[in-house]
This record gives C-alpha cells, structure tokens and sequence, in this order.
C-alpha cells in the first residue's frame, strides 16, 4: 500500500492551483472517508501494537515502523463511531501535523483521487458543531456517487493532545503587545478547533478576531469592504489563513489578494500543520509574508508584534 504514496513529493504542483488530492479509506463500514495526501507518510499494514498504561483510550498503542516509535490512534473511535478489532483489512495511515508524527487506525485504505478544492463543500450546518468533517465531496466508484468525509485531524487531535494556548509572560507584557488592543485580525480556516485555537491566544492581546471558514469566504468579505470605500488595511492589521480549505485553499486567497490592487498590500501570514519545509517554498511562490506552523501561540504572537511595528514604522 505503501506504494501508493511513492510519488508524493511530485504532487505539490497541485498546491496553489486550487486543487488536491485525497487519500480515500474506509473505517470498517461502507462509508468513505479521506485526508489530504500532503499530510500522509505511508501507509502500513498494522504491525505489533505495544500497550501504553495510563495513555488515552483512543491511543491503541505504539508501533514500531522504520525504527521510529510511532503512537497510533483509532480513528474510529475518535470521530464517535463504536471501536472495532483489527483484522485483514486494518490499515495505519502515518501522517505528520503539526510538527507530530502519528498513525492513524483505519480499514482498507481505497486509492488516491485527484480534486478541485471548488467541488468540495463544508458539511451541512444541519449536522451541527460536533462532528468531525471539515468538508465533504462526491467521487464517483463504479459508476456511483458515493459521499465523502473529510476528517478535521486537527480536531481528532485536540482531543487527545492538550494544546497551549498560553503565551509567554516576556511576550504577553511586552510593550509592543500594550499597543494591539483593540486591533482586528482576520482568521481564515475551515477547522473550528483551529480558529478556536488562534482565537483564544491573539484575544489574551485584547485583539478582536473575525473568523471565515474558507477562502472564498474570506475573500469575499474583502471585496465587499473594498465595494464600500474600505481600506482592507484600516479595517484589519494581517490575516492569518490555513492552506487546505473546501472551495477555495489559502494559497489561491492569496495569489488574488496579490493580484487585486483593492488590497494587495494586506499582511498574510501562512498558518498550517503541512509541512514546513514544503510551505516556506509556497509561501514564496504566492506571495505570503510568513509562514508558521500550528499551534504555536509565542509565533503567532511574534507575527503580531512584528507586523504591527512594521504597519507603525510605515504611519509614523
């Protein structure tokens, strides 16, 4: 299975085109689930799982692959679905967010499919704020459509690491944090535990924060202030945007926020749990100011301060 994957690292012409491709898998059911191929090392057949006492009760053990320990999580029971054995068909998908290497318990892991991030949709708001889908979309197999979900990892993996959101006492009462109060800055991102997130570090600034889901939300709402007479720079400081978005990603915002003389000076900070040598390149081609990845609250901090000095040197 493994050698799905062999051909990876040729796929990043993918990125900035406004397309992706998804890694489909099953979870013992009939129903299809996917994560982005970017975020997949390999998949593995399941090896011997060693037990971890006291560990949380989604962490079926650790497997040893490549001589590296690596915690594997059943994926099942973490979205909210009964827990099943392992059988024949079990598979882990190694993956890496965030700076973490972790594999995910899964069923038989399907194919690869080739995307557009406009034909994939967020979940309908009816399924309310608890489910573990970013997006869904619908691949044809066999002639059938067939529902796809896109499962918020990050999400997954807030509820068994505990992330933290504090910032340091050096940067929270650093001088320059005294002068934010009251500034506004734009959250683009389709993860609400990933808004949350940077939601709960940049408010202990007195910031206010305005949340999209996608990119073409965002955008949206840009052009509209710009429809109104609005500098898009009076009315937020920077934007910090995810890369991986249903209808439209981070790096197709970007790439026409730099192409619309309306608002091609706005601040954009790459903010994503891809990897991070992959993302510097991106963040060149496109066009982004900085790159950092999740969640690190003192970064997210020093982006702040360094792009309010900036936006003061220039006023003064």
């Amino acid at each position: 299975m493994a050698t799905i994957l062999d051909s990876v690292n040729q796929r990043t012409q993918l990125v900035g085109e406004n397309r992706l491709e998804l890694l489909i898998f099953k979870l013992n059911s009939h129903q299809l689930f996917a994560i982005n191929v970017f975020k997949v090392r390999e998949v593995v057949k399941v090896p011997t799982l060693n037990c971890l006492p006291g560990s949380h009760s989604h962490v079926k053990g650790v497997a040893s692959i490549r001589g590296t320990s690596i915690p594997v999580i059943d994926l099942r029971a973490s979205i909210g679905m009964r827990s099943t054995g392992i059988d024949e068909l079990s598979n882990l998908i190694v993956t890496e967010y965030n700076g973490t290497v972790q594999a995910f318990l899964v069923g038989q892991v399907m194919n690869i499919v080739n995307m557009t991030w406009k034909d994939i949709q967020p979940p309908p708001d009816q399924v309310g704020k608890n489910n573990f889908l970013t997006a869904i979309c619908q691949i044809k197999r066999e002639d059938v459509d067939q529902l796809v979900g896109i499962i918020d990892v990050e999400k997954v993996l807030a509820n068994i690491i505990d992330y933290n959101i504090k910032i340091s006492d050096a940067l929270l009462n650093n001088e320059v944090s005294q002068k934010l109060q009251g500034h506004k800055i734009l959250i683009v991102d389709d993860s609400p535990t990933a808004r949350n997130l940077i939601k709960s570090t940049l408010m202990q600034l007195g910031i206010e924060v305005i949340e999209a889901s996608n990119g073409q939300q965002a955008y949206d709402l840009l052009d509209r202030w710009c429809h109104e007479g609005k500098a898009v720079t009076d009315e937020i400081l920077m934007m910090f945007t995810d890369a991986e978005m249903p209808e439209m990603d981070g790096y197709r915002l970007t790439h026409k926020v730099r192409h619309d003389p309306r608002m091609s000076n706005l601040y954009i900070t790459l903010n994503t749990s891809l990897s991070g040598s992959f993302n510097e390149a991106m963040t060149e081609k496109v066009g982004c100011n900085k790159f950092i990845s999740k969640f690190q609250p003192d970064l997210i901090v020093e982006v702040v301060h360094n792009r309010l000095l900036e936006k003061l040197a220039i006023e003064s």
